[in-house]
């Protein structure tokens, strides 16, 4: 049985199609977005001041490296789909960069069918978010070098403020002070917030679902404006990643859940942190392409389909 979060987003999702005017206030969009970046930080960081930090170091690299290859890996493949450089580096780092959403879910999904997973988990997803952002900055500055005529008129941002929107934008900042404050304040620190940060998590995590659904519905009609190179990325990507996860997940050792979760990560797309960071790195990269591709197209199939998907692949490699 599909997840009742997963169904909250499809009502989302059912109300745009049928032109319903359901819509949540802006402010309350901004205000459950921070509470997960916070919520899932927090557990990520209490579970963190359990463990021996040495032992986590071949988990980080790896996570920090999967997210800085994955771009470098679909670039030349977004090139042989006549995507031009700028828009090839951008979808690469929407894809190199990591949904907290998707991760939500998949611990959901996880928790539900009595599959343990790494406590930790949630270093991974702060650790994943900047990496393939840096790499598709990369891709995009040595594309510019390379090219036999660059346009001096293109505005171009220079990489100290690239890097303080990257290492400190909202998503990256709640992420890892969650996981600060989690890993310093231990359970007793974490007790008294404990019924507001951790005990409503999945009743908040299904609100925020019911947004993007409405959002994603909204998105739907761009699917059809950027035709089959859209459906195709959003749609074979992430099977192709999570199999790239799932691999690493198991010569790092990891419980069958957490090779889900790993495989969960590397198969999600980017649509908080990579869209902002891109904008003010490759403002002539099609933002609207990319943000297409990872909320309409990758997000819904991950949702639907990816997730028992990868659970599954892990169970089978594991």
């Amino acid at each position: 049985m599909i997840d009742v979060v997963v169904l909250f987003f499809i009502l989302g999702v059912f109300a745009r199609l049928v032109g319903s005017d359901l819509r949540l206030p802006e402010a309350l969009y901004e205000t459950l977005s921070i509470y997960l970046l916070l919520a899932i930080g927090l557990k990520g960081g209490l579970e963190l001041s359990r463990q021996p930090l040495l032992e986590l170091a071949p988990q980080a690299l790896a996570a920090l490296a999967l997210g800085f290859i994955i771009p470098l890996l679909l670039y030349p493949v977004l090139r042989l789909l006549r995507l031009g450089t700028a828009d090839a580096a951008a979808l690469g780092a929407h894809y190199g960069s990591v949904s907290v959403v998707t991760f939500a879910v998949a611990i959901t999904a996880l928790s539900k069918a009595g599959i343990a997973y790494e406590s930790h988990a949630a270093l991974w997803v702060a650790l994943m978010e900047a990496p393939g952002i840096v790499a598709g900055i990369l891709l995009a500055r040595r594309a510019e070098r390379s090219a036999t005529a660059t346009d001096s008129k293109t505005p171009r941002a220079g990489w100290w403020s690239l890097s303080h929107e990257v290492l400190f934008g909202k998503s990256v900042l709640l992420l890892i002070g969650g996981l600060v404050i989690g890993a310093i304040a231990g359970d007793k620190g974490i007790a008294p917030i404990q019924s507001v940060f951790i005990d409503p998590f999945k009743g908040v995590l299904a609100l925020f679902l019911l947004e993007l659904g409405l959002v994603a519905g909204a998105r739907l009609a761009e699917v059809r404006r950027f035709g089959l190179t859209v459906v195709l990325v959003g749609l074979a990507a992430p099977p192709v990643l999570a199999c790239l996860g799932a691999f690493t997940g198991v010569m790092l050792g990891l419980s069958t859940g957490g090779v889900a979760i790993f495989a969960t990560l590397a198969a999600s797309a980017s649509y908080i942190a990579a869209p902002t960071a891109m904008r003010i790195a490759v403002p002539q990269a099609n933002a609207a392409l990319s943000i297409t591709a990872a909320l309409a197209v990758t997000f819904p199939f991950n949702l639907l389909f990816g997730i028992p998907l990868y659970i599954a692949l892990a169970k089978a490699v594991t």
